[in-house]
């Protein structure tokens, strides 16, 4: 069993706040970008600008926040760029890592490895960018893995949105244009002869088109006409 202790102010061991891994079978990672201005939600700051799209970005992440904190899962944030220790990441919550990796698709087979050697049978991925998620979306996520060894969540533009699995499956990851709308098709065809659960399709926030009809977000662009 892992242990993960943490410390306070003064630098001593805080046994009462010392995290245990794992304490569940299932493993949520969360890939998130740092949110830097003119770094994160750059297609949608063509449109929106940089300021708004960094507002939306941490707007998405309070929200995935929301909807992970509760699980019955052990979950771990894995950083982009750098661990923050002091951000919306609740240390008593979530344990925090760096991805590694030359792309998307090395990073997230790099993440899935690590959890999986610690011993967790079920493993899912999500982003930090998802609105239209809830928590009880994701507790399903996981009981979909107890009669398949899949799951996927098709996202509208040609991705997905969350990817599960009971055992590393190394082809996943490779052979991908990541970020093109070749992505979940590919990806399908590597499951087809695999029990795999599809989840409802949902859109992921990209673009301007994702956000503008959708009332929560138009307080980030009150001036914009479409």
């Amino acid at each position: 069993m892992a242990i993960l202790g943490l410390k306070d102010t003064a630098g001593n061991e805080n046994s009462k706040k010392a995290l245990h891994f794992p304490s569940s079978k299932n493993a949520l990672i969360i890939f998130t970008r740092n949110p830097e201005l003119g770094k994160c939600k750059t297609r949608l700051a063509t449109t929106v600008g940089d300021q708004n799209a960094l507002a939306i970005y941490k707007f998405l992440l309070a929200h995935t926040v929301k909807i992970t904190r509760n699980l019955s899962a052990d979950i771990y944030v894995y950083y982009s760029e750098q661990i923050r220790d002091t951000d919306s990441w609740d240390n008593s919550i979530y344990r925090k890592k760096q991805q590694h990796g030359e792309n998307l698709g090395i990073r997230m087979h790099n993440a899935f490895t690590e959890v999986f050697n610690m011993g967790y049978t079920r493993a899912i991925i999500i982003g930090s960018d998802m609105y239209d998620m809830t928590t009880q979306e994701v507790e399903d996520a996981f009981l979909r893995l107890e009669d398949n060894n899949f799951v996927i969540g098709l996202a509208k533009d040609g991705g997905y949105y969350l990817l599960g699995m009971k055992h590393l499956k190394p082809q996943l990851f490779k052979n991908k244009k990541w970020g093109t709308q070749r992505v979940l098709s590919d990806t399908l065809q590597d499951l087809e002869l695999e029990n795999t659960a599809i989840l409802a399709e949902k859109n992921d926030v990209d673009y301007y088109s994702d956000i503008k009809d959708i009332a929560v977000f138009k307080k980030f662009f009150p001036h914009m006409k479409d």
